[in-house]
């Protein structure tokens, strides 16, 4: 009798794929292992949302930890998992330590979303004015150690597989490029019915207002993009759409000026499907953006950034254009919006990048051998890169001290 394999997937948050890519990204990863036969199991210290995803359409179970409790021993010995994932680099910091000491067998399996030291330097560089973002910085420290201590890290962007290989010296074996996976090619059926420039009005955009680049695309449009914008086209409205939106984006709500916050919606892909031009002017960012992705399958051209088409596009034309200074997003804009050759052009190269760099069956063979590989070539590989054997010692040790001491802490101030 062949025994189950089983996933215990370790989430900063449970997945919300209807308000963020990065909860999209973690239910492709799961559906891949669940494709497998694996025995999932969720866990997490967070707490379920109106926008979290229920697994309805897959059979896992949900637990909940609490940070620093020894009650996540006993759920790691109960589930004994043969793979371990955790969501980013921060539920490894905090429980990574645990799964080696419990169950040093486990393969662990890190899904960066983005590389977040890259983001956050790109942050404080915009936010300061500055030209270049300094990358050796504490969080990276962070990320990259936490990258090494994990038998295999998945990296969603082609330009960030580089900066950890070329910088950083990261090993080869131990990270994998694997970008967003879409489950199906764009039929021509489906591609003639979106072909509807005529029928297609206004501009929009989207993002969960968490997310700090999108706040900031979204002040730069109601600053400097959209007035020109609106001045030049009259009669046509931006559309904003993303939960969590803080009340000063709120606040910018003007019919009048043709600005809506439209906050969050269930079906982001009926919205693409009647909008005629997406408007992403993100001033920094990293990984690769959903809504890219979501306007490429719903037939939408998009006006981006560099930041915002980073890794997304390859050698292909992109299905819209990339601007970096608002003056030259306007026109952009301008042209897409009202000529329809540049349009279909636009809205036909994302139909070719969508079904070249993001199909689901390009990548999942592959993906799916390669965890065999390692599952059954575990020592070895670890051997092979021992570096990280070493960091795992010794972070293993600082963490688990300091968590029995929290521990301890906690002990004595519940019994005051």
């Amino acid at each position: 009798m062949v025994s189950v394999q089983t996933l215990l997937v370790i989430g900063h948050t449970y997945p919300e794929p209807s308000t963020t890519a990065a909860g999209t990204r973690i239910m492709q990863l799961i559906a891949l292992f669940s494709a497998q036969g694996y025995r999932i199991t969720f866990a997490t210290t967070a707490v379920v949302t109106e926008h979290s995803d229920s697994f309805k359409d897959l059979s896992i179970e949900t637990r909940t930890m609490t940070l620093n409790d020894p009650s996540f021993d006993g759920l790691l010995e109960e589930l004994n998992p043969d793979v371990v994932l955790f969501d980013r680099f921060i539920t490894e910091e905090q429980f990574g330590w645990r799964v080696a000491e419990i169950c040093p067998d486990a393969l662990k399996v890190l899904d960066t979303e983005d590389l977040h030291f890259l983001r956050k330097a790109r942050q404080e560089a915009y936010n300061k004015g500055l030209a270049t973002e300094n990358v050796y910085t504490e969080t990276a420290k962070r990320e990259i150690a936490s990258i090494l201590r994990c038998d295999l890290s998945l990296i969603i962007s082609e330009v960030e597989l580089a900066l950890l290989t070329d910088t950083f010296a990261v090993p080869e074996g131990i990270v994998y490029y694997l970008p967003f996976l879409l489950p199906s090619e764009i039929s021509a059926t489906t591609q003639a019915a979106q072909a509807n420039f005529n029928e297609r009005s206004h501009f929009m955009t989207v993002g969960n207002m968490k997310h700090a680049p999108n706040v900031a695309s979204v002040k730069l449009l109601k600053r400097d993009i959209w007035p020109v914008l609106r001045e030049r086209l009259p009669k046509a409205e931006l559309h904003i759409y993303g939960a969590y939106a803080p009340q000063q984006l709120q606040e910018m709500h003007n019919p009048k000026e043709g600005f809506h916050i439209k906050r969050w919606v269930r079906d982001i892909s009926a919205v693409m499907r009647s909008a005629k031009v997406q408007l992403a002017p993100l001033p920094y960012g990293a990984g690769l953006k959903g809504k890219l992705i979501d306007a490429m399958v719903n037939g939408l051209p998009t006006v981006t950034s560099s930041a915002g088409a980073e890794g997304m596009f390859g050698a292909f034309e992109p299905p819209g254009s990339i601007a970096n200074r608002w003056e030259a997003v306007v026109n952009e804009a301008e042209s897409l919006y009202t000529r329809k050759a540049n349009w279909l052009k636009a809205q036909q190269n994302g139909y070719d990048i969508v079904a070249t760099r993001f199909q689901k069956s390009n990548f999942s063979a592959h993906f799916n051998k390669k965890i065999e590989y390692l599952s059954h070539n575990l020592s070895e590989h670890r051997q092979n890169h021992f570096i990280g054997q070493i960091l795992q010692h010794q972070t293993l040790q600082a963490t688990k001290y300091l968590s029995k001491w929290i521990e301890e802490k906690n002990k004595k101030n519940g019994g005051l």
